[in-house]
């Protein structure tokens, strides 16, 4: 399997190309505007393009998805729900759904928190693209609008780490992973294993009093939170918590 991936050099968002082989068939994961390097690779590997695949809907992961797709003359697949939101999407793709490109098999898997249209696309059961559900060292956030802190811990626990451990991980933002890593040092899945306690430091989230359960790494080199209010919890980015 060929997997050509470019990052944002701001944003930090990826993009992929997934191919069989040289000479083969193959998708385009999302577009963070950087994408040239990826329509190069095709050529250069003579990979045919079958189609352009989108996890979510959010602006760093949609740049030029639909350029793109009328550049090979192929469809924008996507969660019925980024049509919703905005997404030029030819068909639609949901939990479970299989999409074939050559010698691939690309599942769909149903990851909400981050988002309502979030999808996880397992690629012949040895590599995953996690979108902004999971990352090397970190989790994304969960403050979309009708997304809670429960919905996206199932996403990560029940959903991507039930995936063999040996599983590579190919997240929208930075670096690869494994699931088998992730499952061992990401603080925030070694505190939902009762691995690590959680914090009782108190601090504040927007104003609003709330207990810091984890301060954690981020992808870009800052921080995110997990943090608990008297009404539940959330994992927001590092910039919106005072600590005491």
């Amino acid at each position: 399997m060929i997997v050509e991936r470019t990052e944002h050099p701001s944003w930090l968002s990826n993009a992929y190309l997934i191919a069989d082989r040289e000479g083969g068939n193959g998708v385009l994961v999302d577009s963070n505007g950087i994408n040239r390097p990826l329509l190069e690779a095709a050529d250069r590997l003579g990979v045919t393009v079958t189609h352009v695949l989108v996890t979510h809907h959010h602006h760093d992961h949609v740049v030029t998805c639909e350029e793109d797709a009328r550049r090979f003359g192929v469809p924008v697949l996507g969660h019925p729900l980024a049509r919703a939101h905005g997404v030029h999407v030819d068909e639609t793709i949901e939990d479970g759904d299989v999409v074939r490109s050559g010698e691939l098999e690309i599942r769909a898997i149903a990851t909400p928190g981050h988002s309502d249209d979030h999808l996880a696309l397992l690629v012949n059961g040895t590599d995953c693209l996690t979108a902004d559900c999971l990352f090397k060292g970190t989790v994304g956030g969960c403050t979309a609008r009708g997304m809670t802190y429960e919905i996206h811990r199932s996403s990560i626990m029940e959903r991507l780490m039930s995936l063999p451990p040996e599983t590579r991980i190919h997240p929208g933002h930075a670096q690869p992973s494994t699931i088998g890593e992730e499952w061992e040092s990401n603080p925030f899945v070694r505190i939902w294993r009762g691995l690590d306690p959680e914090g009782t430091e108190p601090c504040t989230v927007g104003g609003e009093a709330a207990t810091l359960v984890l301060w954690g790494p981020d992808y870009d080199g800052t921080h995110k939170a997990w943090v608990r209010f008297a009404d539940g919890d959330q994992i927001v980015g590092g910039s919106r918590v005072t600590r005491a």
